[in-house]
């Protein structure tokens, strides 16, 4: 029997039997190792998001695995391939689609929100979502792709190019791998963050850190741009407070990347984007190109995968894990091992 994760109601998981079936034409069966927990999973769990998701629901999409047995029509990929999975399925046919936006389709399949993700120990996925990992890759640290692919993206969208100052607000997971992959750019970059310990564990990554609740941001930036402003700043906290830092940081010109999720209208400094011409830049996703970046990073040791995964506790305590990340703590990442079904967490 082989077991899933599911989310039945708004701060309620459960473990089960999985359901899933043999993989069909254009399909593969994977057997999921590694699963992150990320900020949308919470939003889901909290229940802010239960007008889209139709529960029993198996949550997951930033994982690792290898494949089990391909379906037919399938080519290129065979039992034992080391995968992880863009989980993207879109019609083709929308405006944005048409565009070749296929990555924000109207009609998008967010695999692990929309349908079925990768939270249980086999999972059917099509063929074309599947991009392949090196040998040479823990799949544990490739359970981090799939983020990362978001920071690729999210530098990517905001043009970060090389001898630039780039302001991260928000230092959580995202948002330090924005600014690893920022920095790996050619940017100079600095992260604003509350958590004492996201601050700790950033400075180890060699990233300089402000806190908002201690520091004078807007000194510091005139300080180290020469009263210039920043040239980019991404938005990562999702909070009211982080949209008027990443705001005010700028530069004539700068560009305000929106990255965190904000659930509710947020008021912005107009008069600021009107006087410095300020642009600002939503980015939502990744392509196939930000995915493959995103192995590389991994694979080479660029983004230090391995430093940012706080826990990784067994299939069957994820639903404790949810209530951990939930209750904040001095936790970045935490991964579900979906080949351990022993009832004690690994550290």
């Amino acid at each position: 029997m082989t077991l899933a994760v599911r989310y039945t109601s708004a701060r309620t998981l459960d473990t089960a039997p999985a359901t899933g079936a043999p993989p069909g034409p254009g399909e593969v069966e994977l057997a999921p190792a590694y699963v992150g927990i990320c900020g949308t999973d919470l939003h889901i769990f909290h229940g802010d998001m239960d007008a889209r998701v139709h529960t029993p629901a198996v949550l997951g999409h930033e994982m690792s695995g290898r494949v089990v047995r391909v379906g037919p029509g399938v080519e290129g990929w065979r039992a034992g391939d080391a995968v992880t999975v863009m989980p993207l399925r879109w019609d083709g046919t929308c405006p944005a689609c048409r565009a070749g936006h296929q990555h924000i389709c109207q009609h998008l399949d967010f695999i692990g929100i929309d349908s079925p993700g990768a939270m249980q120990q086999r999972w059917t996925v099509p063929a074309a979502t599947l991009i392949r990992l090196p040998d040479s890759l823990a799949l544990d640290r490739a359970a981090l792709v799939e983020p990362t692919a978001v920071a690729v993206h999210d530098v990517g969208r905001a043009k970060v190019a090389e001898g630039e100052k780039a302001v991260v607000v928000g230092g959580g997971p995202v948002g330090v791998l924005i600014a690893l992959v920022a920095r790996a750019a050619g940017a100079e970059v600095r992260v604003v963050e509350p958590s004492a310990h996201r601050r700790l564990l950033a400075e180890q990554l060699g990233l300089t850190v402000w806190d908002p609740a201690a520091d004078d941001i807007g000194a510091l930036v005139d300080a180290w741009t020469r009263d210039a402003g920043a040239d980019v700043a991404f938005e990562v906290s999702g909070a009211t407070g982080g949209v008027d830092t990443a705001v005010d940081v700028l530069g004539v010109r700068g560009r305000l990347c929106l990255v965190a999720i904000h659930p509710r209208p947020r008021e912005v400094n107009l008069h600021r984007f009107f006087w410095r011409e300020l642009t600002l830049v939503g980015a939502r996703l990744y392509d196939r190109g930000d995915f493959e970046s995103a192995v590389t990073l991994v694979a080479d040791g660029t983004i230090p995968a391995e430093r940012l995964i706080s826990k990784v506790v067994p299939l069957t305590q994820a639903p404790a894990a949810f209530e951990a990340l939930e209750g904040g703590g001095d936790v970045m990442k935490i991964l579900v091992d979906c080949t351990d079904t022993t009832e004690g967490a690994a550290a």
